[in-house]
């Protein structure tokens, strides 16, 4: 299924060494007034890679890790957007995401008396995509390039690329069709 991480181990207790550092930033961050290159800079910090100058982030911006945040090139992030990265968020280039958006890459497990630990599964948003307001990405879903998600749909499973899916769960609308068709 995925990954899992147990609390009272290693790898968990590196995780709380990095938030010890992420979270005072991301605070920090929301809580001042930053043009959008200081923006890039203080996030490029959090994720530990260079946010690219054709990326614009509007503030507040969420994360409760952000080591395992990955952000494309010409890449528009709206305010309020929560990225829960732990088991991996990458995003491609020219991804539009709304405001208000959640990606969760973590999820708790099922199980009683394990669900204080975490199962970890990546979330791929492909090039072109665009995230409307209010969305909901969950633990493993894959967002094919030049997909819409509608404002308020929650993502339980793939998008296929060129289509726009909505609703709770998010279903197929449509097919996009290309230039010409």
């Amino acid at each position: 299924m995925g990954t899992k991480m147990d609390l009272g181990t290693a790898t968990y207790d590196q995780v709380e060494e990095i938030n010890s550092i992420n979270q005072p930033l991301i605070q920090r961050l929301n809580s001042g007034v930053y043009n959008q290159e200081e923006i890039r800079e203080i996030i490029s910090q959090v994720t530990n890679e260079r946010i690219d100058p054709t990326t614009e982030i509007r503030l507040p911006f969420y994360s409760d890790f952000g080591r395992n945040l990955h952000i494309g090139k010409k890449v528009f992030i709206n305010s309020g957007t929560m990225f829960t990265d732990l088991g991996g968020i990458y995003i491609g280039d020219q991804v539009l995401i709304g405001p208000n958006v959640t990606i969760a890459s973590v999820n708790h497990r099922v199980e009683p008396g394990k669900r204080r630990n975490l199962e970890l599964q990546p979330v791929y948003i492909h090039d072109n995509a665009w995230l409307g307001a209010n969305v909901t990405v969950t633990p493993g879903v894959t967002i094919g390039a030049n997909a819409i998600v509608a404002a308020g749909a929650v993502v339980t499973r793939n998008v296929s690329p060129n289509t726009i899916v909505g609703g709770v769960p998010a279903r197929l609308i449509k097919v996009i069709k290309s230039k010409g068709e």
